[in-house]
């Protein structure tokens, strides 16, 4: 009884998240209520422990360090300088804005670089092409109202029409924080919602580096082949000239001037940071060269360590390299408290509704009754075919929710699949549910046809400089396109290289 109540939840939050009835984090609230309210719980506690959970705090700790380093326009400058350095041509200028937003994004979250990114391409358009030649499906700005390039661009003149320059580079910016944010933890809230389901209900732990060796190479083979089908099949752009832009980005540049102390203080606790989370998934390399105490105190262990205490997470476990980055700041003098809590907490409490959803239909038993009931027909299925039937699956249902809520949903299905798919791929049940979870998750950070289905997408859309039909028609092809890429990659990735670090 209490799995069917289990499910009627997960019905309920995910007709509410699809619908858009209720905010995201509004109707994740709504899941410890109705889990303990039925019974499935006995009590609140049980209930809210995912809003505990450890992944949170890392979101939290990377949000925060987003903001000090936009605060400091740390951001804009690397975009400035790629700009200035890479953009050539129309085409490489438009693989310049890419490669910024997809590396940003894997450090300051997608949504947050889209933010920051958008108003930036906006700017260099206005560079290349006449201001009155810069088309939007918004109304001009009022007398009055003026705006600089590089930092929101402006509105451009409602009735001129959309290039192809205008319509690759904002789609681009878009979809680059979607395939970039695959390469982190904490690049996107799908990877979060993973890898804390993973953590409570197979009580297994993926590490900052191993997940970094999973999803950048994802990142490393999409994000150029997004950028071809856009400016070379898509919406090729058809302006000569990109002098202009170059020239305003050297300009803008030079006029930031050097970066202050503080500033310089921040990036150095943001390098430090993200050289830790690595260094932590590292520990094999200095097995021979450390002590088995120091080990267990530095990567964490079961031994004895320098405090004298047996067992511990270590000292880089990267959500406390993460935490610790945030009073680190606070002692550098560089961000005041105010500032540090203007973070999007909605996400915060989405992860904890998704991660009590999980243990709820995993403690039940309700998962594996979906996963026999949904997947059941593919038993003996070539691999190839069952890969492609996840991606598929994830990147539709992502296209008509959003791909946060996707996950919610369907990662802890994919996890109960493994006791269903371990005869056919070959592998354990842990190690087949580890698997199709993964390739699921990272499908999710597909969807590039509806605004709706990722954050990126509904800001770069909701600029008003691109209209739905044109993302529609992008978001189709390469939806189909990566479909069939990421079924390869991730069974080449899982034939030859997640064997070696995740299983």
């Amino acid at each position: 009884m209490a799995g069917q109540y289990a499910i009627a939840t997960m019905f309920f939050a995910g007709f509410l998240w699809v619908t858009g009835a209720l905010p995201l984090a509004v109707t994740a609230l709504t899941i410890p209520v109705l889990l303990t309210g039925t019974g499935v719980y006995d009590s609140m506690d049980a209930a809210l422990v995912g809003f505990a959970d450890h992944i949170i705090f890392l979101f939290l700790a990377g949000f925060m360090l987003a903001n000090a380093i936009q605060k400091y326009d740390i951001d804009r400058r690397i975009a400035l300088y790629a700009i200035a350095k890479l953009g050539s041509s129309p085409r490489r200028l438009i693989l310049a804005i890419m490669s910024v937003t997809a590396v940003l994004s894997m450090w300051v979250s997608n949504t947050a670089t889209a933010a920051m990114m958008t108003p930036i391409a906006v700017g260099v358009l206005t560079q290349v092409l006449d201001r009155d030649d810069l088309a939007s499906s918004q109304a001009p700005p009022r007398d009055g109202e003026t705006s600089e390039p590089l930092t929101d661009g402006g509105h451009g003149d409602s009735t001129a029409a959309f290039t192809n320059l205008q319509i690759s580079m904002l789609l681009g910016t878009a979809y680059a924080a979607s395939v970039g944010g695959v390469g982190t933890i904490i690049g996107t809230p799908p990877n979060a919602i993973l890898v804390g389901q993973l953590n409570a209900i197979l009580d297994y732990e993926i590490g900052f580096a191993e997940w970094f060796l999973v999803g950048f190479p994802v990142v490393v083979v999409t994000l150029p082949l997004v950028w071809f089908l856009l400016t070379y099949v898509l919406y090729p752009p058809e302006v000569p000239d990109v002098e202009r832009a170059r020239a305003t980005a050297r300009e803008q540049l030079a006029a930031e001037g050097e970066l202050d102390p503080r500033g310089k203080r921040v990036a150095a606790i943001f390098a430090a940071t993200a050289g830790l989370w690595m260094l932590g998934g590292l520990g094999d390399l200095f097995e021979p060269y450390l002590s088995s105490v120091w080990m267990t105190t530095v990567f964490g262990g079961e031994g004895m360590t320098v405090f004298g205490v047996e067992g511990h997470q270590g000292l880089l476990y990267y959500v406390m390299v993460g935490v610790a980055a945030i009073p680190a700041l606070v002692l550098a003098d560089t961000m005041e408290w105010e500032e540090l809590v203007d973070i999007d907490w909605g996400t915060l409490l989405l992860f904890g509704g998704g991660i009590s959803l999980a243990n709820a239909l995993a403690d039940t038993g309700a998962t594996e009754w979906i996963a026999d009931t949904v997947f059941g027909g593919l038993v003996g299925a070539p691999i190839v075919l069952v890969i492609g039937a996840v991606v598929l699956l994830v990147v539709f249902l992502t296209e008509m929710t959003s791909n946060s809520a996707t996950t919610s949903i369907i990662v802890p299905i994919l996890i109960s699949l493994g006791s269903v798919f371990s005869a056919t791929l070959g592998l354990t049940d842990f190690s087949t549910a580890l698997f199709l979870s993964v390739a699921g998750t990272i499908a999710a950070s597909f969807a590039f046809a509806l605004p709706v289905a990722t954050p990126p997408n509904a800001i770069v859309f909701g600029s008003g400089y691109v209209e739905q039909r044109h993302m529609l028609r992008a978001g189709l092809v390469l939806n189909a396109v990566m479909t069939v890429v990421l079924t390869a990659v991730i069974w080449f990735l899982f034939t030859f290289v997640w064997p070696h670090l995740l299983w």
